[in-house]
């Protein structure tokens, strides 16, 4: 057999990249949701810089192969388990329903512990600190962190919309990241945590007001 036969014959037998091989085992991602957390606990306990891909999978009971199959680096997996943070208490097939904009917008505030709200502050420094160093992950920070609110945002802008409250001239895209900006730049830049005070003061006196709808006085 001549060179030119074993070139074309690897060829054939090697899987393309556009076509999926039915070899090899189907990657299990049952476990994800646990790797995540574990990554989050670490990543505010150490701050990137300290962390490592193997801390989190001591944390996590999982092989450091495994996370490497799933996350190609430290920054990703960062990036995931932010998003995950952000996204556990937004359920988009059961949002409320009361009937105002703002009734709607205050029943998404869900109650935090004194602890979550720490940990929270402290994840939020260690992505500071790996945007610093990756800046390349910017616009994947800002789908984790701001895309998850400003989506459910639209939704119920959409929703006054459609109910006659506010106009249709309205800006839903550029008005549903105001708040989730906002509480971004308060936790990444100030260091402050978002409270429930604080996110119906972006309410009331910036979202509300951007779409003519007058708050009620305190």
């Amino acid at each position: 057999m001549t060179q030119l036969d074993l070139t074309q014959n690897e060829a054939a037998t090697e899987p393309s990249d556009d076509v999926p091989t039915k070899l090899g085992r189907k990657r299990d991602h049952t476990r994800d949701p646990e790797i995540l957390e574990a990554a989050l606990d670490v990543l505010a306990e150490t701050g990137y810089d300290g962390m490592t891909i193997e801390m989190v999978a001591n944390r996590a009971k999982a092989g450091k192969a495994t996370l490497y199959r799933r996350w190609a680096s430290k920054g990703e997996l960062v990036i995931d388990a932010v998003a995950c943070m952000k996204s556990v208490d937004l359920d988009l097939a059961n949002l409320p329903d009361t009937g105002t904009l703002r009734g709607d917008l205050i029943a998404m505030i869900k109650p935090h512990t004194i602890e979550d709200g720490e940990k929270k502050l402290q994840v939020m420094a260690g992505l500071m600190s790996m945007l610093s160093r990756a800046p390349e992950l910017a616009d994947a920070a800002n789908a984790a962190i701001v895309e998850p609110r400003a989506r459910v945002n639209r939704i119920l802008l959409r929703r006054a919309v459609e109910r006659g409250e506010i106009s249709a001239d309205c800006d839903i895209d550029a008005l549903s990241v105001l708040t989730p900006s906002m509480a971004a730049y308060r936790t990444l830049i100030q260091r402050k945590p978002v409270d429930r005070d604080f996110l119906i003061s972006l309410i009331d006196g910036v979202l509300l007001p951007a779409v003519g709808i007058t708050p009620p006085r305190p």
